[in-house]
């Protein structure tokens, strides 16, 4: 093991890290500085390419692949150059403009350019769209295949266990019953349609100087349509052009994300949850792994570590997803700081996010259902044909079948026996009480099979 995995002061460097190599890149300091890299030689590209910039000439082929080549080649020494230039500036947006021109000076024709570097940019012009750039990546590349592995596991499961007769538990009490299959479908309609509200966020940024004027940008060059070159700037880097700002982008897409990834969580914690209780209940049972130990005083026990590991991260992804929504949204008059150290733990965030649904994948691994544990609590649940039989009694209108039920089962358990005896006294037509007289509790599930097994119907 790393001796920094040892020494780490976040479990997501150091117990997890082998787990979130992904996010790292992304969300790294040197996966920020890279962004920004990136973000400031497209910008030098873009008005170098662009023909109503007449103070900036085009590249020649060479210089334009030299530029290319240092953000595709960039580097961790590179990162480590740059920071080391901030300890003297103490300002780290400027420390990634002064490295540029360093390595521009090695090429004369860029060198005698090198001003262009960050031309008209305030530092959050970088910053923005270097965090757009993450936060895109980290949602469609390293997030949302997972999620969709887990979609893809559940509906499978779903279709798989659609018969599967189950008893309800509603307040924790004997209810109507369902199949297995159906409450998993159930997860995997939520999830979808949140995981639907994820990919509709717009992912936004901006380009527009100190306070979202142009202000320098007219100054130097008046005649310049500056919004529609920023846009195509902004979308070109495959985002979303925001153009109305201060000096931020208002994080507003952050928020959203957040609040979006906040509702994925939510649903997955309440899966993590109930899948644990029906590990309780037997109904699942877990894999044993050869040398693995549940308990350092117990040997029988197999515990279900992987749904609560996913339950407690999921606690902290949301409480840091949901500062995030509700702080960086907010700023005093044009610019504060305060969202520049909150915005270096979205990697936290989706950290955490990530580690509880791999989690809750391993945990799948390890539990299959066992219908006869199932099938056990069903069987002896004759009293959920309660409702049944005085829904029947309603339509052919015996009097007081709710109340009469109630009598019967309300806080007891009663057997086949005793509900035949009950359905052979009602004054039904032949084949009204023929057909209650063959229900079993595990018949009554209503359209549960019909619905897991259509989940892709209505998703």
């Amino acid at each position: 093991m790393d001796s920094n995995t040892l020494t780490a002061l976040s479990p997501l460097d150091g117990r997890y890290a082998a787990r979130l190599g992904p996010l790292a890149d992304l969300f790294s300091e040197a996966g920020l500085i890279r962004h920004r890299v990136l973000v400031e030689l497209r910008w030098f590209r873009h008005l170098a390419d662009c023909d109503d910039f007449e103070p900036l000439a085009k590249l020649s082929a060479d210089d334009a692949a030299y530029i290319d080549r240092l953000a595709e080649t960039f580097d961790d020494e590179d990162a480590a150059a740059i920071k080391a230039i901030e300890r003297t500036t103490n300002h780290d947006v400027k420390a990634v403009e002064y490295w540029i021109k360093d390595r521009f000076a090695e090429r004369p024709a860029l060198a005698e350019r090198s001003e262009f570097v960050h031309f008209a940019c305030t530092s959050e012009d970088i910053n923005n769209l270097a965090y757009g750039l993450m936060l895109r990546d980290a949602l469609v590349n390293v997030l949302d295949p997972v999620l969709a592995d887990l979609d893809h596991r559940l509906a499978a499961l779903a279709i798989d266990h659609a018969d599967l007769a189950m008893l309800s538990r509603t307040h924790g009490q004997s209810a109507s019953p369902t199949t297995l299959g159906k409450e998993l479908a159930n997860v995997v309609f939520r999830l979808r349609r949140q995981r639907r509200g994820l990919a509709r966020v717009d992912i936004t940024g901006k380009i527009n100087g100190a306070v979202g004027n142009f202000n320098a940008h007219i100054a130097a060059c008046p005649d310049l349509d500056w919004p529609a070159l920023a846009q195509r700037f902004v979308e070109d880097l495959g985002l979303v052009w925001n153009p109305y700002t201060t000096q931020i982008e208002p994080h507003d897409m952050i928020a959203e994300a957040a609040h979006a990834l906040v509702r994925i969580n939510t649903v997955l914690l309440d899966f993590a949850r109930d899948t644990w209780a029906y590990i309780s209940l037997g109904y699942y049972a877990q894999k044993t792994v050869e040398g693995e130990i549940g308990s350092s005083t117990m040997p029988h026990k197999v515990n279900p570590i992987d749904f609560e590991n996913g339950e407690g991260n999921l606690g902290l992804a949301n409480a840091l997803l949901d500062h995030l929504a509700t702080k960086l949204p907010v700023s005093r008059w044009q610019r504060d700081l305060t969202d520049s150290t909150v915005q270096r733990s979205i990697g936290s965030a989706l950290g955490y996010c990530l580690l509880a649904w791999r989690s809750i994948e391993r945990g799948l691994d390890r539990i299959e259902p066992d219908p006869s544990r199932i099938g056990e609590d069903i069987d002896r649940a004759w009293e959920v044909l309660a409702e049944a039989i005085q829904t029947v009694m309603r339509v052919h209108g015996i009097e007081q079948p709710y109340e009469k039920l109630k009598a019967l089962t309300r806080g007891q358990r009663i057997d086949g026996e005793q509900v035949r005896a009950f359905i052979e006294s009602l004054a039904l037509p032949d084949d009204e009480r023929d057909r209650l007289l063959a229900l079993r509790p595990a018949d009554y599930t209503g359209n549960a099979a019909a619905m897991a097994r259509a989940i892709e119907q209505y998703t």
